[in-house]
């Protein structure tokens, strides 16, 4: 067991308004079960530029990767997935589009009653969330101070990326597995429960917020271990 743990590399993808610091939990319990755990720093300026930055990454693994995305990391790993070293997918409360779609397409028509992200007006073509909002929409099961500093600390999310469109999705081709929180307000749960059937995912579901992957680590973790286990 202990080889097929060292043959197993993770790579974790974070989403829009954030970097990869928030995957610190994820990082240290993977790390410590042994497992060799990389995590990308996306641009989040554009699609391409982030699928660039996951492909190389990969590239530096030795053996199949596991590749995990939170939110639009969900569609980076969904286009950067077609890597042949990739060998299985992790959606963590994350977008897992068809070929064409992109964050904008699925986030255009929301179902009446269902919250919508504070993102407030593009400027000079990117995003930002709505400060006193934040915590609400993105980060509600965390303390009001760390939600107050990742509110501070948002990284502009550009427009093309909020556009960019999946080519060909990996999950038609490769294993998936997808975690549902349950109590999310930017990506609604029956969006998440759809994409993931749509995908023919494995899924799971915990009580979260958007920022699951942050406060509910050990949920995270038992996913990824499930997928790499498999």
């Amino acid at each position: 067991m202990a080889t097929e743990i060292a043959l197993r590399n993770v790579v974790l993808v974070h989403g829009g308004f954030v970097d990869g610091s928030g995957w610190q939990g994820v990082h240290e319990r993977l790390v410590n079960a042994g497992y060799k755990v990389s995590v990308v720093q996306n641009p989040t300026q554009s699609l391409p530029g982030d699928v660039a930055a996951t492909r190389q990454v990969v590239a530096e693994q030795e053996g199949p990767v596991v590749l995990v995305g939170h939110s639009y990391g969900g569609v980076v790993i969904t286009e950067a997935g077609q890597d042949p070293k990739v060998s299985t997918l992790v959606y963590i409360a994350a977008f897992a589009p068809d070929k064409g779609e992109s964050v904008n397409s699925l986030i255009a028509d929301p179902p009446p009653g269902a919250p919508v992200p504070p993102i407030l007006p593009p400027k000079d073509g990117y995003l930002f969330l709505d400060r006193e909002r934040f915590q609400a929409a993105f980060a509600g099961d965390l303390p009001q101070a760390q939600a107050r500093f990742m509110a501070d600390a948002q990284v502009p999310w550009g427009v093309e990326a909020l556009n960019g469109a999946v080519s060909e999705p990996a999950w038609r081709t490769k294993p998936s597995w997808y975690l549902v929180a349950a109590d999310d307000r930017m990506i609604p749960p029956p969006a998440q429960r759809a994409m993931a059937e749509r995908a023919g995912a494995t899924v799971a579901e915990a009580p979260g917020s958007h920022s699951i992957y942050v406060s509910q680590p050990d949920a995270v973790v038992d996913l990824i271990k499930r997928a790499t286990a498999a």
